[in-house]
């Protein structure tokens, strides 16, 4: 640092004291060299996801409805999933929310599943607010669907799902290709588990009758008679419903026989070039169940591939100071290209010369990873060459925008050897994403126009993630990309994008996170975006989004919220300070041209006087057992939600290095 930099680093600059730089610049050396040693040798990077309970519950749901599994793994889930317990006998699906019906209610049937009685002390209190919350029926189609499978819910009571969706061509209304590519994957193999009904017996001591409000039956009953009979699109499909039922009561199914051959090519093709269907937990374990009821044996290729692939999202935890006991836990699934994209962008910007082995290693890793074959996107785009990028390690079939956008933006910060083959991955790559824009001029994440509120309507659709519509933090993020790559507002689907973007603005100046918890999130993109592209920081709408930010910055000088959000919008930009949170909350800023605000200041300082010793940053609450990573990753909106592990790592070092270089720009002046 120069002596004109010292003397301004510690002189009062607007009335305050700024941090040091030379603090900031050893922060960020130190942060740089952590995350490199999270590097793996093949050139990637690739954080754990965490989530809550359900991922165990099920899992234990799985083994015991197929007879399978290893006993010491299944009580290692075991006692997993029953240190989120919280205190009133709930499980949430975030650290520190309410409890949640359907996962507490899986909870509890895995609990007994494993050989607990109803009698034990944390059974009765789970059993005692399961009920005060409307019992078994409050659940979700998906939850009933697997009791269903072991006797413990009526087939006849749940949401048909029936195989046949698979027939509707393309161009009719209701085809699969019009709900969002998680919950085809999702789905497809659960209506074929629907059609095929397996049922296991398993014994009385094991089952929950308890747990429904006023017995089994009655309260089943009960449930049919609620119904209202107002006229509306929900009730619409309660009565298609119903006569769908009726037709699978009288064996009316003409073309069921086609329909589960369809469904069954449908997923087999799905399984190839992938970490199992989808890539993600819900869908494997629904394929596993899928293959069985379809006949094909526990040592077919197929089972043993789909099985094989399921239990890699296994995590084996040897016993701690804080947690005693070895534990098991799941992954909903692996996020090694999202993690690598995110890992290089951040340490290009950090200064790490463009030409370091490590990058380019990083680089031909993600290239290597390059879709080259069309899936489910295809349909709504199918005269576009195939391009982009996925989440996981393989996952051919679902490209997305969000990742791709990424990938694109750490190949930028790379010199690689192969400069010509990179450039036309890119090419193609960008084409994919234009021709992935939605007609409001925002990206969706998986396919286009994914917009047909009515399937929301649909009684197996109470999941909350039906759609797959245009969302402004994705759409900041390929803004952002774009401008690395030339781009500029004369182009008329930028500026379409930016049309997008300030409609979808709240009146307090914020902007919604889909994948990111939330208006935090949802707002750093759009800002980052807008400022990449060329927007003036002046403009008004830009500078209510600074002003939201620092209007709820904590007093210890962070930012943080909480799931809760989602919820209640009035709980927006509230919680916890955290250190994913406070970096994306300074990035805002930046990019919204605050550079020398008190708020920066705060911000700055709590990030140096939070980072361990070796670089890095923690993310938790609680203590021993109950430690719990902070949630501040998003999968679906009010269901589910993700902690990824690097979060905490990559974006603070990013945030340190964009306030490192405004102070450079402004001292040269």
């Amino acid at each position: 640092m120069s002596l004109k930099q010292a003397k301004q680093s510690a002189a009062p600059r607007f009335g305050r004291l700024d941090a040091d730089l030379a603090d900031v610049e050893s922060a960020v050396v130190r942060s740089r060299d952590f995350l490199f040693s999270q590097q793996h040798p093949d050139g990637y990077w690739c954080g754990e996801l965490e989530a809550d309970s359900m991922l165990e519950a099920d899992y234990i749901y799985l083994h015991t409805q197929l007879e399978s599994g290893d006993p010491e793994r299944l009580k290692r889930a075991f006692t997993e999933m029953m240190r989120y317990q919280n205190e009133d006998g709930s499980w949430s699906i975030y650290p520190g929310g309410p409890g949640n019906v359907s996962l507490s209610v899986k909870c509890y049937f895995s609990a007994k599943l494993m050989g607990i009685g109803a009698d034990d002390p944390r059974l009765a209190k789970c059993r005692e607010w399961v009920l005060a919350h409307g019992g078994v029926v409050a659940c979700n189609t998906f939850t009933k669907m697997y009791l269903c499978g072991l006797g413990q819910y009526d087939y006849d009571a749940v949401p048909a799902i029936p195989p046949e969706i698979v027939l509707f061509p393309n161009w009719f209304y209701f085809n699969i290709y019009e709900i969002s590519a998680w919950s085809r994957s999702i789905l497809v193999p659960l209506a074929i588990i629907y059609a095929k009904k397996p049922y296991k017996k398993i014994p009385p001591e094991q089952g929950i009758d308890e747990l429904f409000v006023g017995g089994r039956a009655n309260s089943i009953l009960r449930l049919r008679r609620d119904r209202k009979s107002t006229i509306s699109w929900r009730n619409f499909f309660i009565v298609l419903d119903r006569l769908m039922h009726w037709a699978e009561a009288v064996h009316l199914r003409p073309v069921r026989t086609l329909a589960l051959r369809k469904a069954e090519k449908w997923l087999l093709e799905r399984l190839e070039m992938s970490d199992g269907l989808g890539a993600i937990y819900p869908a494997m374990l629904n394929a596993i169940i899928a293959l069985r009821c379809l006949g094909y044996s526990e040592d077919d290729p197929q089972v043993i591939r789909a099985r094989d692939e399921f239990e890699k999202l296994g995590i084996e935890q040897s016993p701690t100071a804080g947690m005693p006991e070895p534990t098991f836990r799941m992954q909903p699934c692996a996020s090694p290209v999202w993690d690598t994209a995110q890992a290089v962008f951040v340490l290009g910007e950090a200064g790490v010369p463009r030409n370091d082995p490590r990058l380019i290693k990083a680089a031909d890793w993600m290239l290597s990873k390059e879709v080259r074959h069309k899936g489910d996107w295809a349909v709504k785009v199918p005269g576009t060459e195939p391009g982009g990028w996925y989440f996981e390690f393989n996952n051919e079939f679902y490209p997305d925008t969000d990742d791709t956008a990424q990938v694109l933006l750490a190949l930028n910060k790379v010199d690689n050897p192969r400069e010509r083959y990179q450039h036309e991955v890119a090419e193609r790559a960008i084409e994919w994403e234009f021709a992935m824009q939605c007609r409001n001029g925002g990206w969706g994440s998986f396919d286009k126009d994914n917009t047909k509120m009515i399937f929301q309507y649909i009684p197996f659709a109470d999941h909350n993630a039906m759609l797959d519509p245009p969302t402004v933090d994705i759409t900041g993020r390929i803004l952002e990309m774009l401008a690395n790559y030339g781009y500029t507002r004369d182009d008329k689907r930028v500026e379409k994008a930016i049309k997008f973007i300030f409609k979808e603005q709240e009146p307090d100046g914020s902007w919604f996170g889909r994948w990111g918890v939330n208006y935090i999130y949802g707002t750093f993109l759009v800002l980052r975006g807008l400022e990449a592209i060329g927007v003036d920081h002046l403009e008004p709408q830009i500078q209510q989004a600074a002003e939201w930010i620092r209007m709820v910055q904590n007093a210890d000088g962070g930012w943080g919220e909480t799931c809760g959000s989602y919820d209640d919008p009035n709980m927006r930009g509230i919680g916890p300070s955290t250190p994913s949170q406070t970096a994306w909350a300074m990035l805002g800023l930046l990019a919204a041209g605050d550079d020398r605000s008190d708020s920066i200041a705060k911000g700055v300082r709590w990030l140096l006087t939070r980072q361990k010793p070796d670089g890095s940053w923690d993310e938790s609450m609680g203590d021993g057992p109950t430690r719990q990573n902070i949630i501040t990753g998003t999968g679906f909106p009010r269901v589910f939600y993700l902690s990824y592990d690097m979060y905490r790592q990559y974006f603070p070092l990013l945030a340190l290095t964009s306030y490192r270089r405004a102070m450079e720009r402004k001292d040269s002046f």
